[in-house]
């Protein structure tokens, strides 16, 4: 299977920067689409933003003109710039990942994997 495991969050005051981090590992054949969501206990998770294999990008309305999504294909790895953070974004951010992989029998398998979570608490 693939994992995947973020890095970077934490205690920023308001408009202050924090950039994320996210590598997959395992026996990766192909990533295609990475993203980045948040969630609220309680609510459901939202998209923040999304990027394929060629670059292209989506971002939440709310996030758009603060936030940089990019990817590093060679080391299977999405990062999420947050520039001017406010006291909303504050949430656990989860990073998604499809594409496909070997399972131990050098077959071919889809996937489609979340991290673990990495809480990022913007102070006013």
């Amino acid at each position: 299977q693939v994992q995947l495991v973020e890095s970077g969050g934490g205690l920023v005051q308001a408009g202050g920067s924090l950039r994320l981090s996210c590598a997959a590992s395992g026996n990766i054949v192909y990533i295609n689409a990475l993203g980045w969501y948040r969630q609220t206990p309680g609510k459901q998770r939202e998209l923040v933003a999304t990027i394929t294999r060629g670059g292209s990008t989506n971002y939440a309305d709310s996030v758009k003109g603060r936030f940089t999504i990019s990817r590093d294909n060679a080391k299977n790895t999405v990062y999420l710039q947050m520039n001017s953070l406010k006291p909303d974004d504050t949430d656990v951010y989860y990073c998604n990942a499809d594409g496909y992989y070997r399972d131990d029998l050098l077959r071919v398998n889809s996937f489609d994997s979340w991290g673990q979570g990495t809480q990022v608490t913007v102070s006013s």
